[in-house]
């Protein structure tokens, strides 16, 4: 079996275990499938991030272990010799949201959201990918028209008949609007000129990764992190793609939404160009700083599914959240930043599904702490539903709305004078869409506490 992503770290899994069950066929992508032991973790209802689909229909069918169930059947032949277009295993995989909660919270680390990829990658194979999956897909490349693209989105959303023929041709919900690109993109404009410092207090070097989301539909997210960075004296160099670049007219891209959408061709596509962007700052050894989790993640994580060579390992190292380094610098090297009370009453923080599933919702709450008079609380709750896409289906938007209701939205609407904080773009949506209310990035909040 010919598999799209790369699954060599799975190798050796179950070697001299006879009762690991392991498929017949799939090599180490059946490996993959084949660490869940039946714990059941999935399939509970109480604290934690997994698996956001069970807590709704609180249906074994729609957990994780049955998931597994339905790739060890295709992959020993049950479902015929086109498994991956079978629709059992379709309907396994329908309202999986790719959250990487398994990852983190299964006690042998199932990774559905990798495994779903895959999947989705050999499902294109035989089937090929439907208009919408390409239409969100490829969403980067459409932003390099952004003035088309906010216009489109703009009338869709104030016109219910052209939302209706969405959902009718497209299969796009017509039920909640589509997020709107900013009138300007981040640094379409002159970039803010960068404040002198004393070179024998001058910190090092940081190169900032401003994602597609931060740079079309949140500037002000990337504006905030560079105000911020320069404040604690670190000089930013915001990444731009390499001198030999083939499309030096387009941004950066971690190609989330090809994987998210098993277009792996075009995430490796992606990626390449992301690797060879950073690799003077690799071997120069400067930090790169991302804002968006589902973003940042791609480069620490999943870029070793892609087969990209040892940048990758070096890469994942060296990449960190915003927060996340701050936190490490001021732990390490210590530094003044100055900030001053945001007069705001008892915050709500929301964690993105990665930032949880990567254990790194521990920054977030170690960097809030230094506003000085700052009081927050952590929501407790799973996935937000948003899930990239998925909340925009209009198959799936229904049960996108009741993930966002089993814990967070009830959350937020019980506090109604408290701000939100949101580092991910799509929970930022959701929340926005199911309460009305905005919320914030930590960026932009540390940006307004700036002494």
């Amino acid at each position: 079996m010919k598999t799209y992503l790369d699954w060599s770290a799975y190798d050796n899994y179950g070697m001299g275990d006879a009762y690991s069950g392991i498929p017949a066929t799939g090599g180490a992508y059946a490996k993959a499938v084949a660490v869940c032991i039946g714990s059941r973790q999935c399939q509970r209802i109480g604290k934690g991030l997994m698996c956001p689909s069970f807590r709704v229909t609180e249906e074994f069918a729609h957990s994780t272990q049955a998931r597994v169930q339905a790739f060890k059947a295709a992959l020993n032949g049950e479902l015929g010799p086109t498994p991956f277009n079978h629709p059992d295993l379709a309907e396994a995989m329908d309202l999986c949201v790719a959250c990487k909660g398994c990852k983190k919270e299964c006690p042998n680390g199932v990774d559905m959201a990798l495994i779903k990829t895959e999947f989705l990658a050999q499902k294109h194979a035989v089937a090929g990918a439907s208009l919408r999956t390409r239409l969100f897909a490829h969403l980067p490349r459409w932003l390099t028209r952004r003035g088309l693209v906010r216009f489109l989105v703009t009338l869709r959303n104030s016109q219910p008949w052209l939302a209706w023929l969405g959902e009718k041709l497209l299969g796009v919900t017509a039920r909640r609007p589509l997020p709107v690109p900013a009138p300007e993109a981040f640094h379409a404009s002159a970039p803010k000129p960068e404040p002198e410092r004393d070179p024998e207090t001058a910190r090092p070097k940081v190169a900032l990764f401003v994602d597609t989301m931060s740079r079309h539909y949140a500037p002000e997210v990337a504006d905030a992190a560079q105000e911020v960075l320069w404040a604690a004296g670190y000089q930013v160099e915001v990444l731009g793609p390499a001198a030999d670049d083939p499309e030096p007219h387009r941004g950066l891209c971690c190609g989330r939404t090809y994987l998210s959408n098993g277009l792996v061709d075009e995430a490796r596509a992606e990626a390449k160009r992301v690797l060879a962007a950073v690799r003077p700052a690799l071997d120069a050894g400067i930090p790169v700083v991302g804002l968006e989790p589902a973003c940042l993640y791609a480069l620490k994580d999943d870029f070793y599914s892609l087969a990209l060579g040892e940048d990758v390992a070096r890469l994942s190292k060296q990449v960190y959240m915003f927060e996340e380094f701050l936190m490490r610098e001021k732990d390490r090297r210590g530094f003044d930043l100055k900030l001053k009370p945001v007069n705001l009453p008892k915050a709500l923080l929301h964690g993105h599904c990665h930032q949880k599933a990567m254990g790194a919702t521990k920054s977030l709450r170690k960097v809030l702490g230094w506003i000085p008079e700052f009081e927050f609380e952590l929501v407790e709750a799973s996935c937000c539903g948003m899930g990239g896409s998925f909340g925009y289906e209009a198959e799936h938007e229904d049960m996108s709305r009741k993930m966002a209701e089993l814990s967070l939205l009830p959350t937020i609407r019980n506090a109604p004078e408290a701000p939100i904080l949101a580092d991910g773009f799509s929970c930022r949506h959701q929340i926005e869409d199911g309460t009305g209310r905005k919320p914030m990035h930590i960026a932009v909040l540390l940006q307004k506490a700036l002494a």
